[in-house]
């Protein structure tokens, strides 16, 4: 069962809400203070956020500031009668998913709440260093927009190293990141390292190299 955390002050939407969301099938934690909330997050498996923006004991958007920066990344839906736009756009900055505006439907929530729930399914992780975007899910590599292929060894130095831009990495995290059993060596490292360099190139990376460092390894960085 799908368990959520309702944000909410007022008791006559808090009862309601938790009443109709437990008949479509969720499990409702409902907490009337921020206080409440802070003790409820991390003790269950919380899966998505109700969030009122004006509680009695401080701001929703505060509470999702720090939740988010706890690493926190199910999806939040605030819920509030403000309607102002700042208000709005300033939500989505802080890292809401949905916004919801009183006085709402259920219907129309429990949609949203089901859109923001397959949301990170649909979601692709990726990784940027500068012009240069890796995809983990597809294996997708661009840059500038164009998309050109490396092999799997290639892809997983490449990953590994744009994952740590600007920092050393040496040839032994290399070999644990692409072949967990070391069933390959330093010097073969070295050259699937030669052939992502000679990919680059050819695809007309220009700005970013990936740079040797004496009797240690290589570091991603700015040409």
């Amino acid at each position: 069962m799908i368990e959520i955390l309702l944000v909410e002050d007022d008791p006559g939407i808090g009862r309601g809400l938790s009443i109709h969301l437990q008949t479509e099938g969720y499990q409702v934690y409902w907490a009337r203070t921020l206080e409440e909330a802070r003790g409820l997050l991390p003790s269950n498996r919380i899966e998505l956020v109700l969030l009122d923006l004006g509680l009695p004991d401080g701001s929703g958007l505060d509470f999702l500031t720090r939740i988010r920066g706890d690493a926190f990344k199910k999806p939040v839906i605030i819920l509030t009668a403000q309607t102002e736009e700042d208000k709005v756009v300033e939500g989505f900055e802080r890292g809401a998913s949905d916004y919801v505006k009183k006085p709402f439907g259920t219907r129309e929530l429990v949609a949203r709440i089901k859109s923001a729930l397959r949301e990170p399914l649909l979601r692709e992780e990726s990784f940027r260093y500068g012009e240069l975007v890796m995809k983990t899910k597809s294996r997708a590599i661009e840059y500038k927009g164009q998309a050109f292929d490396l092999n799997r060894k290639e892809y997983e130095i490449l990953l590994y190293l744009v994952q740590r831009a600007e920092q050393a990495v040496t040839r032994a995290d290399l070999v644990q990141a692409i072949d967990k059993d070391a069933e390959i060596f330093d010097r073969t490292v070295d050259s699937h390292v030669s052939h992502i360099r000679a990919k680059l190139r050819k695809a007309g990376v220009d700005d970013i190299q990936i740079a040797p460092i004496y009797g240690i390894g290589y570091r991603l960085e700015k040409a």
